[in-house]
């Protein structure tokens, strides 16, 4: 019985946190579409589908046809969680665009065994429920042409919804901006997200906590503030044109935080740099092959020797007419199993002229 406590204990303070300004939202920052995944996630600068609008929302602005919906799923730590992605973007005009991004973190079925052991001591697995923990963010995007050609601007709008079963759930807000500054052959963005800061507000229900903390000893929480700090995440990348047929393009990204030192690969007081890098390769931009890297960090290891440690990807897809299809091989999330596997699909709309 305090076994299934205090995991119903861990499971909610583990999702709040009093005050707490540190790895909040962390959902937002796993990433969306499976090029991306193939790539590293090196695509700030590069990012011209609809899923620029959580990359770079300035992006938008180089949609391939009017309207483009995309969609994705993937397993999380070996398919405990799942992830979902649902996206749309369309052109305004000739010089905006505008974009919605969906985006659904879950555990189901989570086992509430609070209810485990009857009034007269006995143990009845028919007692147990079962609840769910759930992250939602809802992205509106807006890109805009500038008068300084070819540079683009761009923002995000968040909202967010987070719930764990009826026991607590937050709401919360954020802003992203975002710029490209795109040439011939080479292309420069930035997104700085959460620039305001991320402001979720926890509330929860002390009605069904009051007994889980009475047998814990703790306070029953009546509402809580979780802030996620600001971060910008630079890119720059270039095209190879071998031939009229084939060409390679690589990027490099920057994701930089300003909350002191973190487990990264360039690290201060001041900032903390996790490089990113991504190749793609296209055969008649029908065909791709994609690999990346990124996910840099220091572990020790089982003799206590610490040793580096990256995430690499694999990814691949096609492209035919307004449909394209996506997959990659990567420990997208932090998997357990070493591999995950992602499989996205985009289509294309354009208008009748």
């Amino acid at each position: 019985m305090f076994k299934a406590t205090f995991l119903l204990l861990f499971l909610i303070i583990s999702q709040i946190g009093y005050g707490q300004v540190k790895y909040s939202n962390e959902f937002l920052n796993i990433g969306v579409g499976v090029r991306s995944a193939g790539m590293g996630n090196a695509v700030v600068a590069s990012s011209n589908d609809v899923t620029a609008g959580y990359w770079n929302p300035a992006s938008l602005l180089h949609l391939e046809n009017n309207i483009e919906i995309g969609a994705q799923r993937s397993n999380l730590f070996a398919g405990v969680a799942s992830y979902n992605y649902g996206g749309l973007g369309f052109k305004i005009d000739e010089s905006s665009s505008a974009g919605f991004s969906y985006i659904r973190t879950g555990v189901e079925d989570i086992p509430d065994t609070r209810n485990l052991i009857d009034a007269n001591g006995d143990i009845n697995y028919d007692r147990i429920e079962s609840f769910s923990s759930v992250d939602n963010a809802f992205l509106f995007h807006y890109a805009k042409k500038t008068q300084f050609d070819p540079l683009s601007v761009g923002g995000t709008v968040k909202i967010i919804r987070r719930r764990v079963g009826e026991f607590a759930n937050a709401v919360g807000f954020g802003l992203d901006l975002s710029a490209l500054y795109e040439l011939e052959k080479i292309k420069f963005g930035v997104n700085l997200r959460d620039i305001t800061g991320t402001w979720n507000a926890w509330y929860f229900n002390s009605d069904e906590l009051n007994e889980v903390f009475t047998l814990t000893g703790n306070e029953i929480p009546q509402n809580s503030l979780e802030i996620t700090v600001p971060q910008a995440v630079f890119g720059v990348g270039y095209m190879y044109e071998f031939s009229d047929k084939f060409e390679v393009y690589s990027e490099l990204n920057l994701s930089t935080t300003f909350d002191g030192k973190r487990n990264t690969l360039i690290r201060s007081d001041f900032a903390s740099i996790d490089p990113r890098m991504g190749l793609e390769a296209s055969y008649k931009k029908i065909a791709f092959l994609r690999i990346g890297i990124n996910g840099f960090q220091r572990a020790a290891t089982i003799d206590g020797e610490e040793k580096w440690y990256s995430s690499p990807s694999l990814g691949g897809g096609i492209k035919l007419n307004k449909v394209a299809l996506d997959y990659a091989l990567t420990n997208i999330g932090g998997s357990t199993g070493f591999y995950a596997n992602s499989f996205s699909i985009r289509f294309g709309i354009n208008k009748r002229k």
